[in-house]
């Protein structure tokens, strides 16, 4: 039997730890969600909260886990008689892996009875082995889309349909939903982001001491795990006999008049937007008293509550950080104590939220001037071409706006999974069945049965050794839907003739403009700057898109403009993506005002990346324009467009142009 590693085992993270627990306490909060950089023992510490939980009393052989007490009326195992004696089990913790397939998830078709007995049974999958347990998902946020729609489905509505291979079926699925992620390796799509009750950021400790223990702890465990679980054995006992205690406290938990009304202000405070945030609070500190022995919730339990409960809730659009945002204290980290302080103290026993003073709204800054931050990209003055001194405060994005789609339609034979466009290959939904055109690449067993069906006829049922009769005309395929993302390689002129202030903001905020379009999409961005005499790979090609517009906001700026450089480094990125993942088609965005002032031809350059999908945002400024932008996106066989183009109303005709390219 395989020893874990004990909950009561693991140093630090008390913020993870107290989560966990609450949701322990009272699933009802709505699980857990875990972000932090890798090797920060995320994995670890969830899958040793399973053996704290109080063992599950279920059905004998029921295979949907149905409570004796109140079975469910709709099982597919059912209906079960009243009055079954309990089978207690312990409660499990199913992984849920991100390359696990539909019918792994949802179930299916039973394979074994179908080919031994003829008959449609249905074999059930994850989301019913989890029900009244936990389900955790490892790299959450690298979750194919239609697995991420089962599971939303699944986590709000409490039960599971399938309608699938002739199969009709209906199953309660209640679990404790945890999901670790890195946020290096891309961000959460935002409708599965707000389903997570809690959310905790998970970080290694810089205290050398601490460091040193967990290393000594580790090295324990992985000496002799049985003895070390042994040495942790009372701890754990207490735990799980705590977390039974205070699920049984719980009914009994009161919820004050002047409590709720301090969550609804903090809520009204942190300008979060729905009403899930109020509810969580509020079953969070709930779950706080009762886990603390106490009847009564506090204003310490709505304080916390808020500090787990908000800070995944409070983003605008994906590139504001869930915990680096406008409302953070110091640090970045968490909600602004400040604020949420004065939330509480101004929320009586008698009386409401606070009301907004009129120094309460978003602090926009300094006025740049009107042509600040928008797709126009005009106003300021035009700085040096050839020695403009780099920019020792980098300029901080405009405002982003919605672009136009800047790809080419998809190729429609599987690219990996996004959003670009609708395309049949190996990953995405199962739509249906086909006969192969040639190789057999995944045999749909269910439509393969029934086109064979016409064979049976006259045959024996079960094991009477008639076998089954298979033609090979009888073979089908399994047709699956998804869409394609791209690669979209953002090649961006830093030089000194690009350093108005007025100018970089805008630029900046076009192309975080355009990298909003790729996160929604799906796409794997990087990011390629050139200045002075090189270029720099300032963002190796990732999906996370947070990571490229925070080196985007601090990119500087001076110097000269070695356009030829920034191209031929741009097409060694693109080389190498092409070799690691040649599924994936690249968009290369080129933006520059085109005042080359060093090294070789950039037309040159840019002829040895024709057939890439090219897009050059032409930011040439002043009144008089050497139009090389439009020459650059000759030779690459792309498109130009001026920066005030960029724009959702101006790009019609540039998408028809891009996929032109293709």
């Amino acid at each position: 039997m395989t020893v874990g590693y004990p909950f009561s085992a693991v140093v630090g993270h008390d913020d993870l730890k107290l989560a966990l627990l609450l949701n322990a306490v009272s699933p009802a909060i709505g699980g857990v969600l875990v972000r932090g950089e890798k090797g920060t023992a995320k994995s670890t510490v969830v899958r040793s909260l399973a053996a704290l939980l109080p063992r599950v009393a279920v059905v004998a052989g029921c295979r949907f886990s149905c409570d004796p007490a109140a079975p469910d009326p709709s099982c597919p195992d059912g209906p079960h008689a009243s009055g079954l004696a309990p089978h207690p089990r312990p409660a499990r913790l199913v992984e849920l892996p991100v390359g696990a397939s539909e019918d792994r998830v949802a179930g299916s078709l039973d394979l074994e009875r179908a080919l031994t007995e003829g008959v449609k049974a249905y074999e059930p999958g994850l989301l019913a082995a989890a029900h009244r347990g936990v389900l955790y998902v490892d790299e959450v946020n690298l979750l194919h889309d239609h697995l991420v729609d089962l599971l939303l489905d699944a986590a709000a509505m409490g039960v599971a349909h399938v309608e699938r291979e002739g199969v009709s079926i209906r199953h309660a699925a209640r679990f404790l939903l945890v999901g670790t992620m890195n946020p290096e390796e891309g961000e959460l799509r935002p409708q599965l982001l707000d389903r997570f009750g809690l959310a905790v950021e998970v970080r290694a400790s810089r205290d050398p001491a601490e460091r040193a223990e967990v290393v000594r702890r580790r090295l324990a465990f992985d000496a002799g795990p049985a003895g070390f679980a042994a040495a942790y054995a009372g701890s754990e006992r207490d735990l799980a006999m705590r977390i039974a205690a205070a699920r049984e406290r719980l009914p009994a938990v009161a919820l004050p008049d002047d409590a709720l009304r301090k969550i609804t202000a903090v809520c009204a405070a942190f300008d979060v937007e729905g009403m899930r945030a109020d509810l969580v609070m509020a079953r969070t500190a709930v779950a706080l008293a009762a886990w603390e022995g106490r009847d009564e919730v506090t204003s310490d339990d709505v304080r916390t509550a808020a500090r787990l409960a908000l800070p995944h809730r409070r983003r605008r659009d994906p590139f504001d950080d869930p915990f680096d945002s406008p409302f953070d204290g110091p640090g970045g980290q968490g909600l602004d104590e400040e604020r949420l302080e004065q939330a509480l103290s101004e929320t009586s026993s008698e009386g409401g939220a606070p009301d907004k003073g009129p120094d309460d709204g978003p602090d926009d800054g300094p006025d740049d001037g009107p042509d600040d931050g928008g797709p126009s990209g005009g106003g300021g003055e035009q700085a040096p071409v050839n020695e403009a001194p780099v920019n020792p405060a980098p300029v901080n994005p405009g405002a982003p706006y919605r672009t136009r789609l800047l790809a080419p339609e998809a190729a429609g034979r599987g690219g990996p999974a996004g959003r670009r466009g609708r395309t049949t290959g190996e990953s995405g939904r199962t739509v249906g069945a086909r006969t192969p055109d040639g190789r057999l690449r995944r045999l749909d067993l269910a439509a393969t049965l029934a086109a064979a069906a016409p064979h049976q006829r006259g045959r024996g049922r079960g094991r009477d050794g008639s076998g089954l009769v298979l033609r090979r005309e009888d073979l089908r395929e399994s047709l699956r839907e998804g869409r394609e993302s791209n690669l979209v390689l953002f090649c961006v002129d830093a030089s000194g003739s690009m350093a108005a202030r007025s100018r970089m903001r805008a630029v900046k905020g076009a192309v975080l403009s355009l990298l909003l379009d790729a996160y929604q999409r799906r796409d794997k961005v990087g990011l390629v700057t050139f200045r002075g005499a090189e270029a720099t790979v300032a963002l190796p090609p990732t999906s996370s898109v947070d990571l490229a517009s925070g080196r985007l906001a601090r990119l500087a700026t001076g110097g000269r403009t070695p356009l030829a450089a920034g191209l031929r480094r741009a097409g060694r990125v693109l080389a190498a993506e092409r070799l690691r993942d040649p599924r994936r088609r690249p968009l290369l965005v080129v933006v520059t005002d085109g005042r080359h002032t060093s090294g070789p031809d950039p037309v040159s350059a840019a002829r040895r990346l024709a057939g890439v999908a090219s897009v050059v945002v032409d930011c040439e400024h002043g009144p008089v324009r050497l139009g090389l932008a439009g020459r650059l996106a000759a030779a690459l066989g792309g498109t130009a467009i001026r920066l005030e183009e960029l724009a959702a109303d101006h790009l019609a005709a540039v998408v028809r142009d891009v996929r032109r390219v293709a």
